[in-house]
């Protein structure tokens, strides 16, 4: 666990059979029954908190994996004849889903992508792989990127993404908002 987490136990008479663990903010919850032992609220704790952080690795996936997935998108789509020498996340692209610097063949992908479905992920690697052949938004340009399948769909996706947010003011989830349920039924 990141050690600027705090986890915070929440003891329910109520609850007999199940614990559960979400993040809210920088704090991790768990929720466990009151008849626990401390010994057995410890044991719990730990098991939530290894469960909430495999999830979010595999929902969050690292600066390697996205590099290897464009790497497979330029080959399949776009002939592999302009390969990306790096492709990260990053966390200050508040207004474009990726951007791409053709001359150093680096693509950054805007974190805020990462929740979304991999089509869509798929869709802004493969926009920004065809600014490694086009630098441009021209109909060449268009040419390459519609080649990925479920371009439209995608777009589509990202439209409506983009309008929800501005009626319904942020999409993703915040400060003091609910994030990651799991729960998991005791033994009897």
């Amino acid at each position: 666990m990141p050690s600027n987490t705090k986890v915070e136990v929440r003891r329910s008479p109520r609850r007999r059979r199940t614990v559960s663990a979400y993040r809210d903010g920088d704090t991790t919850v768990v929720l466990v029954p009151a008849t626990f032992s401390r010994a057995e609220e410890k044991r719990w704790v730990e098991q939530m908190l290894r469960k909430l952080e495999a999830r979010e690795g595999r929902r969050r996936p690292g600066d390697r994996e996205l590099h290897e997935r464009a790497v497979e998108l330029a080959v399949r789509y776009l002939d592999g004849t302009r390969l990306p020498d790096s492709v990260r996340w990053v966390d200050n692209q508040n207004t474009r889903w990726g951007s791409c610097t053709p001359d150093t063949r680096t693509i950054r992908i805007s974190r805020r992508v990462a929740g979304m479905p991999s089509w869509v992920v798929d869709y802004v690697l493969v926009h920004e792989l065809a600014h490694l052949h086009v630098p441009h938004h021209g109909r060449e340009f268009w040419d390459l990127v519609r080649r990925y399948p479920k371009a439209d769909r995608a777009r589509g996706y990202l439209e409506g993404y983009s309008a929800g947010s501005r009626s319904e003011g942020c999409a993703h989830t915040g400060e003091g908002e609910e994030l990651e349920v799991d729960e998991i039924a005791l033994e009897e």
